[in-house]
């Protein structure tokens, strides 16, 4: 793989991130201490950047070298961690989606395989081509709400193909990642008549709640089951 390649692949990830909103050229070019005629004509392909330059564009976009290389990052993974997924960790507003792009994924954890195929979907609408798993950080929001089974901070694997109220364990409510408008929220949920009820584990916190619209379901708001808490100690 050749430097221009490199930079191609650059270009390509700094593009994307504008056009999702996250940025624009200038703020790019600010942060990484360029004029904006600089960044201006590498994001149009009319320069490269040193070294040194893309150094600094990356660290401003938080990427590491190997998001220039998936291929290489792709085949050895495949290589070194066969008994292991990659799974994303995205912002709140990208579980919406059926898939993510690289603009919205903030990094990849690795799980064991084995592990995630012991755990057993269940779908109340089709979701066959949505990717499965996915990783969010929990919010201070929901962080508080579900204190203490849910801190500020830790990360919840997120089970897409599982946007069902039936329990998974019969003597445990499941906890959900629930659609609020763009956002979402991490709480215990029940149906009750055509409203659902969003429930904390803080008896502090207030309920929510969500009347179903027509022609809507449970499933059009359980994002997914929380399949799984970490928490950074």
């Amino acid at each position: 793989m050749k430097i221009a390649d490199l930079q191609n692949r650059l270009r390509i990830l700094v593009l994307e991130r504008i056009e999702a909103g996250e940025l624009t050229g200038t703020e790019v070019g600010n942060r990484a201490g360029f004029n904006q005629a600089h960044i201006s004509n590498f994001l149009n392909g009319r320069r490269g950047l040193s070294i040194e330059a893309m150094d600094r564009v990356m660290e401003v976009l938080r990427l590491e070298a190997g998001d220039l290389m998936p291929e290489v990052r792709r085949r050895a993974a495949g290589e070194n961690d066969a008994g292991f997924d990659s799974i994303p960790v995205v912002e709140a507003g990208a579980l919406l989606k059926s898939d993510f792009g690289a603009a919205e994924i903030v990094e990849h954890l690795r799980f064991k395989k084995s592990f995630l195929r012991r755990i057993r979907p269940e779908m109340a609408s089709h979701r066959g081509g949505w990717q499965r798993f996915a990783l969010l950080k929990a919010d201070k929001e929901s962080g508080v709400a579900m204190r203490p089974r849910v801190l500020p901070g830790a990360m919840l694997l997120v089970d897409r193909h599982y946007n069902s109220l039936r329990r998974y364990r019969r003597e445990d409510p499941n906890l959900y990642v629930v659609k609020i408008a763009a956002d979402c929220q991490v709480r215990y949920v029940e149906l009750i008549g055509n409203q659902l009820t969003l429930r904390p584990e803080n008896r502090e916190c207030a309920l929510g709640y969500v009347e179903l619209g027509k022609g809507e379901t449970v499933a059009s708001y359980l994002v997914g089951r929380v399949a799984h808490i970490s928490i950074e100690t």
